[in-house]
Formats: structure tokens, C-alpha cells, sequence
């Protein structure tokens, strides 16, 4: 008797199916063998290509073999396309360029040894076609852990396997609603969106594990690339050891190329992005973003010096409100889960708090015309990080209700510094 396809991936995802008919319209997707159901019905013939047929088929139907094993590209990414994107990418003079450019040959050599496994083949070709965005982000995630493998001085297959990572890191994304990707994670998205976010790192980690035939060590960097070494990431919150090594470059590759895609586009607020907050990332790796940056054109400051010490007062302020908040929640014993929240807000409020000291932004003789930029950076990210902190600490107590709620609401208020 035949056996379901994996439990996860027994069904056809919504968002992926959905995404590959998309791609289908501009590239030839066939089946490569016949899909079953489980119960041994024939839903669609081996050869024929993907249609809108296909999905209404498919709707509810646990199947023999997982959907994405037995769908190929015949005409999407290939070791060449991919080849040629690396080489565009490295010719871009952006603020990528100072960390990418020293390594660009070794990179673009080694893009070309990349494999490509047929389910990473499709839905990297779906992203191409539907999702412009993901597939530039995960170019320049392979081509950046690719520099930073270069600069700490990788062996090749440390190299390829560096690489392999970042080109993957984000396929879970496939299996998410388009609009609750990680573009949207600091603009636009509601509480229950951020929670199917926060899910992908996981869902990339069973795809690659049980779909495909790469490195264990590349399934598990997948599932780390959003955690952090003080426990403050996602979806786990490992600490320190419980984090490989590829995880935590991957996890610095992903923190830099956030500044490029959310917030200011400069090496030097990537730079700051990695150490604001001390412990976070792993600084066998953030030293070679720091190096970078020291070699990178200075930007020009966009405040005046009058305007940052306001901002900075406003942060300290907000930082003070809400730890001093956050206290008196906890010593109120309330349910729970609002202690859960309270308590998680309480230590990443105390992770900015050192942050804050350490930059020595509490001090009004570091604000001076001098180091504006690097101060406005530095004010910058710890302001996105406190608004961060917001949806993390909802994340810990979705389903609070009346009292309860309002207390964790006015928290949150508190932490946005209104």
C-alpha cells in the first residue's frame, strides 16, 4: 500500500500552487510523473502541462507524493540564468558593492557549481517570475554569504555550501500569503499576518529536509537565519550554541540585506544594524561587514544636530516609559500569557537598553557634528528595533481578551513612544 506524502506537504499549499499556475503562464511547468491522490485516483497525467485545471483538482486532496516533486521547469532558472544574474549583480555599483566587489570573481566562479535540485529549480523559477523581489533578495543573500565566507577565508565547499544557503534561506516565503513576506514586515503588516511570517524560516527547513537531498546543514541554517544569539530572534529563540555556525552567517547575511530592503540603503546602517544591540550576531562574521563599511563612501547626515538630540530624547523616554510599564505589569501577576508577553518585552527592552549605552547616545556630549551620521544611524535602528518589539511581544500572547488586552495594548502604545 501506498504511503501519504510527507504530513506537511500532503496537500498542496494554496500560496505555492498558487504562485507556480502564475509562473506556468510564462514558463513551461509539466508534471514529471503521474498525480495521485492517496486513495490511488489519477488527478493529472505525467508530461501534461501545470493549468487552472490542476488546482481545482488538487483542492483538499491529500496526495501519494508531495506536489513540488513531481512538477518541473523545463524552461526556468538553470546554472546559466543563474550565472548570468550573479554576474548583473556584481556589476550593480550600489551600497552592496564595497562588501560584494573584493570577492565578485570567486563568487560569480562558484555560482556555477551551485546545484540545483528540481524542487528548488521550480520555486526558484516561480519567484523569478512572480515575485521579482524574493529572487533578487535571494541572489544577493547567496552572492553576500558567499563575501563573507570569502573574507574569513572558507574553503571552496565552505564557499558553496555558504552560498547554496542564502540562495534558499526565503523558499518558505512560497508558503505564505505574498502579502505577509518579509518586504512588507515593518511597513504594512497586521498581528495575524506577522504571524505567518514568522513561520517560514520552519517551513523552509521541512521543505529543503524532506524534499530535496541538500546538506542537513543547509536545512538547519534555513530554519536559523532569523534567530539570534541572545535568544531575541524567531521562530525558537535559540541562544548562542544551539545555533550552527552556517546559521548565524546566515543570520548576519539576512540582518544586512533588511537595511537594504526596509530602511536606509547605506553599508554603514547595515554595519550598525549588526552591533547596535552588543550580542546579537556572531562578530567572526559582523567584522567583515564593519570592514566594509569603513571602505564605503560617507553618506551625508539628514537631520541636523538639534533635530537627532530630539529623536534621542524621545527614544530614551519611550525605552524608560516602557521598561518602568512592563514592571509594574509583572509585579501585578497577571494570566499567564500576558506575563509571557510582558516578560519578553521586558528583556528586549533591556537588550536595547544596553544598546543605548553602549552607543552613548544617553550622553548629550556624543551628539555632535562630527559623528552625525553615525549617531543618526545609530538612533535609527534602535527607534526600528523598539518598534519591533511591539509585534514580538504580541506575537507571545495572540489571544488575550478584555483587561488583559487593553494592559498589553497599552504597553505596545508606550513602546511606539506615543
Amino acid at each position: 500500500m501506498a504511503l501519504p506524502a510527507r504530513e506537511e506537504f500532503a496537500t498542496a499549499n494554496p500560496h505555492a500552487l498558487a504562485t507556480i499556475l502564475e509562473a506556468s503562464q510564462t514558463r513551461s511547468i509539466i508534471a514529471t510523473r503521474d498525480i495521485f491522490d492517496f486513495a490511488g485516483v489519477k488527478l493529472w497525467a505525467r508530461d501534461q502541462p501545470v493549468s487552472h485545471a490542476l488546482q481545482r483538482k488538487l483542492l483538499d486532496r491529500k496526495l501519494r507524493n508531495p506536489l513540488e516533486s513531481c512538477l518541473m521547469a523545463e524552461d526556468g532558472v538553470t546554472a546559466h540564468s543563474l550565472l548570468r544574474s550573479m554576474e548583473h549583480l556584481m556589476a550593480i555599483d550600489g551600497p552592496l558593492h564595497p562588501l560584494l566587489a573584493p570577492h565578485a570573481a570567486r563568487i560569480v566562479r562558484e555560482t556555477a557549481h551551485l546545484p540545483l535540485h528540481p524542487v528548488a529549480q521550480l520555486l526558484l523559477t516561480a519567484a523569478n517570475e512572480t515575485r521579482t523581489d524574493a529572487y533578487v533578495h535571494a541572489l544577493q543573500a547567496s552572492a553576500v554569504c558567499g563575501a563573507l565566507m570569502c573574507a574569513h577565508g572558507g574553503s571552496t565547499s565552505e564557499l558553496r555550501l555558504a552560498m547554496l544557503a542564502g540562495l534558499l534561506h526565503d523558499l518558505g516565503e512560497m508558503y505564505i500569503d505574498p502579502h505577509c513576506g518579509e518586504a512588507d514586515a515593518d511597513q504594512s503588516l497586521d498581528f495575524a499576518s506577522y504571524q505567518q511570517l514568522v513561520v517560514h524560516p520552519h517551513v523552509g527547513q521541512l521543505l529543503l529536509a524532506q524534499l530535496t537531498d541538500y546538506p542537513s546543514a543547509v536545512a538547519r541554517a534555513v530554519a536559523e537565519h532569523h534567530e539570534r544569539l541572545d535568544g531575541s530572534g524567531y521562530p525558537h529563540r535559540l541562544e548562542r550554541d544551539a545555533i550552527s555556525p552556517l546559521g548565524r552567517l546566515l543570520a548576519v547575511a539576512e540582518n544586512t540585506l533588511a537595511v537594504l530592503r526596509d530602511r536606509q540603503p547605506t553599508l554603514l546602517q547595515m554595519s550598525v544594524s549588526l552591533r547596535v544591540v552588543p550580542g546579537e550576531f556572531d562578530l567572526a562574521w559582523v567584522k567583515h561587514v564593519i570592514g566594509a563599511s569603513l571602505g564605503a563612501p560617507t553618506p551625508q547626515p539628514r537631520s541636523s544636530l538639534p533635530e537627532l538630540q530630539q529623536r534621542v530624547q524621545r527614544l530614551d523616554t519611550a525605552l524608560r516609559s516602557a521598561n518602568d510599564l512592563a514592571t509594574v505589569l509583572l509585579r501585578e501577576n497577571r494570566t499567564p500569557a500576558l506575563q509571557r508577553a510582558v516578560a519578553l518585552a521586558t528583556h528586549l527592552l533591556e537588550r536595547l537598553r544596553t544598546g543605548l549605552n553602549a552607543s552613548g547616545l544617553w550622553s548629550g556630549a556624543a551628539l555632535n557634528e562630527r559623528d552625525l551620521v553615525e549617531v543618526e544611524a545609530v538612533e535609527e535602528e534602535l527607534s526600528f528595533r523598539l518598534r519591533a518589539i511591539e509585534r514580538a511581544t504580541r506575537l507571545h500572547a495572540p489571544d488575550l481578551e478584555g483587561a488583559d488586552a487593553e494592559r498589553l495594548a497599552r504597553l505596545c502604545t508606550t513602546l511606539h513612544g506615543r
